[in-house]
């Protein structure tokens, strides 16, 4: 019996072993329920998204005060952990219900709407960092100034300050103030930073359903990107954690592209140029780290013994992929081709001291309170972490070494690790930097899949001896073995696992936020409420009820 990667095709009810031979389909099988009910996991969530940042801003407290924080982080919490139970309820309640006909589509619900309400968490943690401030995180202060200042600038049709930086967010922020908020890019940059951090986890989600089901996306997809997100400039990383499983669709499609219709694979192709080239507008320096490893991924998993016509079905994919990049974005690339090869990066943090083999955290401009740095570890100065992420790569290599979404992770992987060590190997020589410690985030990310992919393999193996186990027993009339836990039951389990594990990472990564005159994150929103208003007054929350043109500039003493 084959197992389907989707993991909830059908659904074995309750009743005995004759009953367990007898799978019940979920849904009706064909493109047209697929797409609607892709849609609706859509639908679901980039709904279940907005709904905590909708309920934080009828929050009556000082975002000032730590015990205020605390407890609308709570309060968050509180309603996060409420409304995700309702989801998983509701799955358990469909598996009771009409022998759990309904069971899948109601774990699709379920691992959809979490995705939602965790990225939301983020959001409305925002939401309460900024009350009573119209200004965004840190004003018009560092890199959120000088966005806001471009971004007014290409909406009145002059060119921005910086010919290489992305030009979709600085459209984006121009044409939404022009809309919703007069014009004004400062106000509306706040408004994007909640929404942008609000869309990552459906945006993550939708993503690896390409590749994954609806519980596995959640889990080996969604979870590992949640180290990653950010309310100060979500596109960033947003851009990363999209790119990662569309570039792994796509080499799965090169490797099945002989054997699919030709009008099928030229769309599928146009189509992953055209996703490809919106996520390049947005951020480009991912695709940098990226290229060299997938580029060997694309190189093994072509269909080269597949005769003529599967060559040529393969080089018409690619040729439609990279015609529909260059269409899309094809003038920012001449761009960074050209003005970019002079662009040079001069600015050393304090990260650009320290050991370069070391990329499991990453403090910005920003480093906070930090002692002995790296933090020294257990194993020659190496902390369990990073022997954990080590030993899952090998582990993910040998489960799955047949399998383009593995490799083209871990090449991924060694591409970002080759392309840093080379640029900092030059850094004395060039006295630049290129920005390498962005690898850190990439690094991270890919490590933290290779481990979700480990569980993945393993899980897919059991649920195949499960599967073929049942397959043995039923004509016996005998039960299956035991130890095979039931696939209803797991989804469950991991539907509320999920649930606790995003409730917290994301109640951490909002509290990073809470606004606080200190060496951290929390100063940005500090800043925010100590500048003076449009209309001349202060934030309802300014210290002291003083404010100034600028704001607190204490910030400048950390970074220098």
């Amino acid at each position: 019996m084959t197992v389907s990667t989707e993991g909830l095709a059908t659904v074995l009810p309750p009743g005995g072993p004759a009953a367990s031979a007898r799978p019940i389909p979920a849904v009706r099988r064909g493109p047209g329920s697929r797409r609607t009910l892709l849609l609706l996991e859509a639908v679901v969530a980039f709904a279940a998204a907005l709904v905590l940042p909708l309920l934080a801003r009828g929050f009556t407290l000082d975002p000032l005060d730590r015990i205020a924080q605390v407890s609308g982080l709570a309060a968050i919490q509180l309603r996060f952990a409420l409304v995700g139970l309702l989801f998983i309820a509701a799955a358990a309640l469909a598996l009771r219900l009409r022998r759990g006909r309904h069971f899948d589509l109601a774990a699709r619900i379920a691992a959809a709407a979490i995705a939602g309400l965790a990225s939301g968490f983020v959001a409305a943690g925002a939401v309460v960092a900024l009350h009573g401030t119209p200004w965004p995180m840190f004003g018009l202060n560092g890199d959120s100034g000088r966005i806001v200042e471009w971004a007014n600038a290409v909406a009145n049709g002059r060119p921005s300050g910086s010919p290489v930086y992305p030009p979709a967010p600085l459209y984006t922020l121009g044409y939404y103030a022009e809309w919703f908020r007069g014009g004004n890019t400062a106000y509306a940059f706040k408004d994007l930073q909640i929404l942008g951090a609000a869309a990552f986890g459906p945006l993550v989600y939708l993503c690896w359903r390409m590749l994954l089901s609806p519980v596995r996306a959640l889990a080996f997809g969604v979870a590992p990107a949640f180290a990653l997100i950010d309310a100060y400039k979500p596109y960033s990383q947003t851009v990363l954690v999209l790119l990662v499983p569309v570039l792994v669709a796509l080499v799965v499609s090169l490797s099945r592209s002989a054997e699919q219709g030709r009008r099928p694979l030229l769309a599928k192709g146009a189509g992953f140029g055209a996703l490809l080239g919106l996520l390049f507008l947005t951020y480009s320096g991912w695709f940098l780290w990226s290229a060299a490893g997938v580029f060997f991924a694309a190189l093994l998993y072509f269909p080269w013994r597949t005769g003529r016509l599967g060559r040529l079905k393969g080089a018409a994919f690619l040729a439609t992929t990279l015609a529909a990049f260059l269409v899309v974005a094809g003038r920012y690339l001449m761009v960074m081709l050209t003005e970019g090869q002079t662009t040079k990066d001069y600015n050393f943090r304090f990260d650009n001291f320290t050991d370069p083999a070391y990329y499991l955290m990453w403090r910005t401009d920003m480093p906070g309170k930090v002692g002995d740095w790296p933090p020294p570890g257990e194993y020659g100065g190496v902390g369990l972490f990073a022997l954990v992420t080590f030993v899952c790569l090998g582990a993910a290599i040998w489960l799955g070494l047949r399998k383009p979404m593995v490799v083209t992770i871990a090449a991924m992987f060694i591409s970002a690790w080759v392309m840093r060590m080379y640029i900092a190997s030059h850094m004395y020589e060039t006295q630049t930097v290129q920005l390498y410690t962005r690898t850190n985030n990439q690094l991270l990310y890919c490590g933290l899949l290779l481990c979700a992919l480990v569980a993945h393999l393993v899980s897919q193996r059991m649920a195949a001896r499960k599967a073929e186990a049942e397959t043995a027993a039923a004509p016996a009339g005998s039960a299956a073995p035991a130890g095979f836990p039931a696939r209803e039951g797991a989804v469950i389990g991991a539907l509320c696992a999920l649930l606790l594990l995003l409730g917290t990472v994301s109640s951490s990564m909002a509290d990073r936020y809470m606004p606080a005159k200190e060496n951290t994150y929390r100063i940005l929103p500090w800043v925010s409420h100590t500048i003076t208003e449009q209309d001349g007054s202060c934030p309802k929350y300014a210290p002291g009820g003083t404010c100034s043109k600028d704001g607190d500039q204490s910030w400048l003493s950390f970074i220098r």
